[in-house]
This record gives C-alpha cells, sequence and structure tokens, in this order.
C-alpha cells in the first residue's frame, strides 16, 4: 500500500501486516514535510516534484560499472604484475641454456621463493601503515587533549577553508566535534587500567582526532584482517601469475621452441590483464583506454623478458 501524506503534510508510514513483512524500500518524505514528525534527512528526496518521480539515488550514469576495492586491486595487480614478468623473464633468460627441465627447476624454485617474499612484504608493508596509524592517531589525540579551542578551529578552518566553507560553519563544526571529543558521560565509563581501552571505539570514529586524521592527514586506519588479505592476494597473485609462462616447457623438451610457445601464452595473458586491470580501476574510458592499459602491460612484461633473455645470452657468449 503507498503511503499518501496526510492533511499536515506528514508522509504516512506502511505498518508491517500480521505475517511480520514489510515494504522492502523505506519511504521517502517530500523536501517541504510539515507536521508533528520531523522526517529524518536520508529519506527526504524530491522525487514527488520531478516528472518522471525517479529518486536520486535510483539515477544511473552512463558509465555504471562497480569497482574493486583499490586496495584489492592494487594487491592483485602488483601480485599479477610481478609474477607474469619476473619468472617469465627468468625463463627467457635460462632458455639460452637449451634444456626445459633446467628452465623447470629454476622457475618453481623461484615462484615459490618469489611468492613467499612478496606475501611476506605485502604483511610488513601494511603492518608497517597500520603501526603509523596507530602512532598518529595517539599524537593527534593528545594534541586535541592539549590544545584550547582557537587552535582547533584554526586546524578546522585550514581543512575545510579550502573546499568551500566559511568561517563561522568552521567553527560551528569544531565546537560539535570538540564536544563529542570531551563527552563526559563516555570518559567515565572509559576503562583506566589499559592506555589502548582507555581510547573508546566511538572515539575512533567520532570527534576532532579522526576528523584530523581522515581529513588533515589523509588517514585511515588498516584492519588486522586487511593486513593479512594483502598478504594473501599478493602472494596468490604472483603463483598465479608466475606459472602461466612455465607451462610450455613442462610439455616442450626443447627450451627454445618452449621459450617460443611460453612467449604467446604470456602475451595473451598480459594483454587481458592489462585490458582488465583498466576496466576495474576505472583507467579505461572507452575502447582506447583498454587497448592502452593492455598493450602498456604487455610492453613492460616483454621488455624484462627481452632484457634478461638478452644478458644471459651475453654472459653465455662471453
Amino acid at each position: 500500500m503507498a503511503s499518501d501524506p496526510d492533511p499536515n503534510g506528514t508522509v504516512a508510514v506502511s505498518l508491517p501486516n500480521r505475517e511480520g513483512n514489510m515494504n522492502t524500500k523505506p519511504p521517502v518524505w517530500p523536501l517541504d514535510a510539515s507536521g508533528t514528525l520531523t522526517p529524518p534527512l536520508p529519506t527526504r528526496c524530491d522525487r514527488d516534484g520531478r516528472q518522471d518521480g525517479v529518486c536520486c539515488k535510483d539515477l544511473k550514469d552512463e558509465d555504471n560499472r562497480t569497482l574493486i576495492d583499490p586496495d584489492i586491486v592494487r594487491d592483485v595487480v602488483i601480485g599479477l604484475s610481478d609474477g607474469l614478468t619476473v619468472p617469465f623473464a627468468l625463463a627467457a633468460g635460462l632458455s639460452s641454456l637449451g634444456a626445459s627441465n633446467l628452465v623447470v627447476a629454476g622457475g618453481i624454485a623461484e615462484l615459490i621463493a618469489g611468492a613467499i617474499s612478496m606475501g611476506i612484504g605485502g604483511f610488513l608493508a601494511s603492518s608497517a601503515e597500520r603501526d603509523h596509524y596507530h602512532f598518529m592517531r595517539r599524537h593527534t589525540s593528545a594534541r586535541v587533549q592539549r590544545s584550547c579551542i582557537g587552535e582547533m578551529e584554526r586546524e578546522v578552518c585550514a581543512v575545510l577553508v579550502p573546499v568551500g566553507v566559511d568561517e563561522q560553519t568552521c567553527h560551528a563544526v569544531t565546537k560539535c566535534l570538540r564536544d563529542v571529543e570531551f563527552d563526559p558521560e563516555v570518559d567515565a565509563n572509559s576503562p583506566s587500567s589499559d592506555e589502548e581501552a582507555q581510547l573508546l571505539r566511538w572515539k575512533n570514529q567520532f570527534g576532532l582526532t579522526p576528523f584530523l586524521l581522515k581529513f588533515g592527514e589523509g588517514m585511515e586506519e588498516i584492519s588486522k584482517r586487511r593486513v593479512y588479505m594483502s598478504a594473501l592476494t599478493i602472494g596468490l597473485g604472483y603463483l598465479v601469475g608466475g606459472i602461466i609462462p612455465l607451462i610450455p616447457y613442462f610439455f616442450v623438451p626443447q627450451a627454445h621452441v618452449a621459450l617460443a610457445y611460453s612467449c604467446i601464452v604470456t602475451g595473451i595473458v598480459l594483454l587481458i590483464f592489462g585490458a582488465v586491470k583498466a576496466r576495474v580501476t576505472g583507467a579505461g574510458q572507452g575502447a582506447g583506454g583498454y587497448i592502452w592499459g593492455a598493450v602498456s602491460t604487455l610492453l613492460v612484461g616483454g621488455t624484462a623478458a627481452a632484457a634478461a633473455y638478452a644478458l644471459v645470452a651475453w654472459l653465455e657468449d662471453s
């Protein structure tokens, strides 16, 4: 049953039926709704004033692709890019020795060691970024605690004024955030035995400290799950990407022949990987963007392989 406004302008909200089912979508209030009830801001929309009656949330752009989490994309790109180029370059260099079994042995050893090394590197990098955030959070919280309202207003103005917020609004925002930061009712309930426990969870999300960290320093907290996921994603990406250039060497005993098949297979995979990367990162705008992403990825891998092959061949001749 549709929701209709009453004579006071208030929109009636349908109640659940006896089976307990409610409408799948929450009610939408007009922008000029008035009456005894004040509708929450997220539920107000001007769709009734439009000819098509479509809510702003339902309007779609021409390019309506759903992008993957950039952190995950970054880790996948790091793992696959190194996996497709480093073992391929190593296999190309070892192919000048003539035997595929040597290439397979060296490639597998490098592949396993590289995957472990890349995973550990991703773990250490994310852990260092997480530790840096925790240090900056403690440092910023201490600065907020000892600073006067004037200093905090200057810091908030430094963040908001460049994006068009006037000073009066900045002062109001500072006061609101400062009141949240120094709420005595919450401080009274905070444990005092542990330094980390004193930083209550709500203070990590609201108040001056998280505001200055996120908008002033451009920093956000990295969860422990993200640290382990980064290591796993980079390591598996390197392992999956590195096994592709070695596949022909398992079936062709002559290394120079297997190298030709490896170049074809790896080249195709690099082209596909570059196009997919341009798609999921939003870099590709039309066919030209996808083509450039594919060709640039192929050039990087091909250059590395050619350099490794030429170096090994030169050392063997000398």
